[in-house]
């Protein structure tokens, strides 16, 4: 089955919609090759201490930018010293790097001594055997992001304007919602009672 839409910037190739169970249902695995916009979103497990009666969720980490998270735990050398190597890929597809660094089991004045370059960092200020938990994000600027930049702030489309992606939040009725806005034939018969469907229909 092919969902196809040529008909502007807002045509939708498909469109599922349900108003108590899901809209969309997929068992295997999704392949997405442009950008995917959503109101919220986490993982969804078996409970992995008690996996046949409960599920596990955790909500995905937002940024406003294109934000790749590294994190891992260094042992300090004699010098109280440690060289963190990255990924060869690393500095090719990040940029604009932040640095976290904390301490485990004792305090020390441990800090950035070498910023990352030739995919390495080096951590200083500490003593021999200390562990030091360190995080470390960059900002993705491989071709794809580069040329698809997220917009953090966007005007709605005028033909949207006054309506809302989840209405009821705002105290307004369905008739509110982007989806009545994009298509009004659809969302006025979903709206309608099965008996109502079934007169029409005759």
């Amino acid at each position: 089955m092919i969902g196809e839409a040529e008909n502007g910037s807002l045509a939708v190739g498909v469109w599922g919609i349900s108003s108590s169970g899901v809209a969309g249902q997929f068992s295997g695995n999704v392949n997405v090759t442009g950008s995917l916009s959503k109101a919220g979103g986490s993982f969804k497990i078996d409970h992995p201490i008690d996996p046949s009666n409960k599920y596990l969720f955790h909500s995905f980490v937002e940024s406003p930018d294109m934000k790749n998270i590294y994190d891992g735990v260094a042992e300090l050398d004699g010098q109280g010293e440690a060289v963190v190597q990255l990924p060869p890929w690393f500095g090719v597809l990040n940029k604009e790097f932040r640095y976290q660094l904390t301490c485990i089991g004792g305090f020390a004045p441990v800090y950035i001594a070498e910023e990352i370059s030739e995919n390495r960092f080096k951590i200083a200020g500490g003593k021999l055997g200390m562990k030091v938990s360190w995080m470390v994000t960059g900002i993705r600027q491989d071709a794809w992001a580069n040329a698809n930049r997220i917009p953090v702030e966007e005007e709605k489309p005028v033909q949207e304007r006054g309506y809302y992606l989840h209405p009821e939040l705002y105290g307004h009725s369905p008739e509110k919602s982007i989806d009545a806005a994009r298509h009004p034939d659809i969302t006025k018969r979903k709206s309608q009672s099965p008996t109502k469907l079934a007169e029409a229909r005759q």
